[in-house]
């Protein structure tokens, strides 16, 4: 079933009764509402203005649901998981923790191969020239040693929003940056949160290591998945023009990601379901049961 996404962006009370998130208003012209814990998958704390009761807080870990606070800029800054939420998360950490070096290059392999197809889809589907990345996907070795990853980001991003653009991609960078650094951190909260659904240890990726970084994992995942969010930037693009400011409604957008269709081994799922089919299939990488990672293909419909 898909978990729904909650987004509070005004001041409110949120507490629990009865199994249910209760949302209490300090308006008292709005009304309390009540929202089935078991049906969250994700909440979206963005005023500074609210309020969690600790047993409410208790309840959403049970049920494996992911709390994101956002900074005074508006943007996704903190995110609370369970500790773990899976019956074997023990074993399960030990088993990455012991994972051999080949394998997890290996699982690079095919997590870069699968981030450089999604990539190159989306320019094709934009009418830009595609043969280098195809050329560069089938030319990813084991543990990506000559980083035909970055080769196809730099010819990605140069292309994305057209030749002309003069786009850079950084984090503190110009527009469209800020509508990509707000999907891309409601992903991998999505990525983290079924990570650790899976009994994986998120500090542990990989690729990524970084000492300041809980979520290695969780970055390492995401990656043939960010693709999903940069169509919906292009999408908003196109219909709204250059924005700086985003809106309730460009948030509810990038958002939306979470219930984008896409197609994972041949059948169409939300994403939300499809990363837990992803975080499953990695799990089992560890555990030695499987030596493929279950990815998601975007299709030129798409």
């Amino acid at each position: 079933m898909i978990k729904k996404t909650l987004f509070f962006e005004n001041p409110c009370y949120l507490s629990k009764k009865n199994n249910q998130l209760i949302v209490n208003f300090p308006d008292k012209e709005k009304d309390t509402r009540s929202i089935p814990i078991e049906d969250i998958g994700m909440i979206i704390a963005e005023s500074h203005r609210i309020t969690f009761t600790n047993s409410l807080i208790a309840a959403l870990m049970e049920n494996n649901a992911a709390i994101v606070s956002c900074d005074s800029f508006h943007m996704p800054y903190g995110l609370m998981l369970p500790m773990a939420s899976h019956h074997a998360f023990t074993e399960k950490m030990y088993a990455q923790l012991e994972s051999s070096e080949p394998l997890r290059k290996n699982m690079w392999q095919q997590t870069i191969i699968a981030k450089i197809k999604n990539q190159e889809t989306v320019l094709y589907n934009s009418g830009v020239n595609t043969e280098n990345m195809k050329y560069w996907a089938s030319q990813v070795k084991s543990g990506d040693p000559d980083n035909y990853e970055a080769r196809a980001a730099a010819y990605y991003w140069d292309n994305i929003f057209g030749e002309q653009s003069s786009f850079k991609r950084h984090r503190y960078g110009k527009y469209p940056n800020n509508l990509l650094n707000y999907g891309y951190a409601i992903l991998r909260a999505i990525v983290a949160r079924s990570l650790v659904g899976s009994g994986l240890f998120t500090a542990l990726g990989i690729h990524h290591k970084n000492k300041y970084n809980p979520y290695c994992l969780a970055d390492d995942i995401m990656e043939p998945y960010r693709p999903f969010v940069d169509i919906i930037v292009l999408q908003i693009m196109q219909q709204y023009g250059e924005t700086e400011e985003l809106t309730t409604e460009l948030k509810a957008k990038l958002l939306s990601v979470a219930t984008v269709d896409i197609i994972i081994e041949k059948q169409k799922s939300p994403l939300m379901v499809g990363v837990q089919r992803t975080t499953a299939s990695v799990r089992k990488c560890f555990d030695g049961d499987l030596r493929k990672i279950i990815y998601p293909e975007l299709t030129d419909l798409q």
